[in-house]
């Protein structure tokens, strides 16, 4: 493992891509209503990094669980649609829909990623719950990235609250370093995987931390088109993504204001 820490600098720079992309989800969430299409979606962020002179993060990017690069910028996944959702001009919105969306961008060499789980109209209380848990969930692991704590400390926070509420962790999915590449380490899965390493947290340190929350069950499928995870009992799936740096005066979230 080689987690490379940032300097202040750096840091400023990764805020002004944590911030666009920000700025792009805030955008989208609004368009995101009945009857718009992932594609929609899709081709208005495309326009909104080229704007701002930033380049797709995930456009391009090579899985090799997929054997393949990946053609859009955005991932828009729907319901029992965990993540990697591929946007379509035939996927139309909802009512009672949950779509997430997450993206990145690369804007002077530096990566941001977040993502957003939205509700398209009235959605039952038990989806609703779903959301709220995930997103709590996210905030009281960014509470732990601090000096001082270790990576478990972030995992497991995640780990107890949505198991107390009676939800399940994806866990063949999970967080990641992020600086000058999109995917450093260390892993950040969002429960307490023993096998792995357990660094302490240190100043420079950025960690994107992303629950990926089901409704029923904790397994997952892909899909036939090779990059669509779903919950393999059908149950729905939130997704909520920031990312935190350490810093001297605690945890900084250069994804949002």
């Amino acid at each position: 493992m080689m987690i490379i820490r940032k300097t202040a600098a750096e840091l400023e720079r990764m805020r002004r891509s944590g911030l666009l992309v920000h700025e792009i989800l805030r955008k989208l969430a609004e368009m995101a209503v009945e009857g718009t299409s992932t594609l929609e979606l899709e081709t208005a962020a495309c326009q909104m990094m080229a704007d701002a002179g930033a380049k797709p993060a995930f456009k391009g990017y090579f899985v090799q669980a997929a054997g393949e690069r990946y053609r859009y910028a955005l991932c828009t996944s729907i319901n029992d649609e965990i993540i990697h959702g591929i946007p379509s001009p035939k996927r139309l919105l909802k009512k009672g829909d949950i779509l997430k969306i997450d993206t990145g961008v690369e804007l002077n060499g530096y990566y941001g990623d977040s993502a957003v789980t939205v509700a398209i109209g009235e959605v039952g209380e038990e989806t609703r719950r779903l959301m709220r848990v995930t997103q709590e969930s996210l905030e009281m692991a960014i509470d732990k990235v601090r000096a001082g704590n270790r990576l478990f400390d972030v995992c497991g926070t995640v780990e107890r609250h949505v198991v107390a509420n009676g939800f399940s962790i994806v866990r063949e999915f999970v967080g990641h370093g992020i600086g000058t590449k999109l995917h450093e380490d260390p892993q950040v899965p969002n429960y307490v995987d023993r096998r792995n390493e357990n660094p302490r947290l240190k100043e420079g340190m950025v960690l994107a931390i992303e629950p990926m929350v089901n409704a029923g069950g904790p397994d997952s499928q892909v899909l036939g088109d090779k990059w669509t995870a779903v919950t393999k009992d059908g149950s729905r799936s939130a997704h909520f993504e920031h990312c935190v740096a350490v810093t001297e005066n605690g945890p900084w979230v250069l994804t949002r204001p």
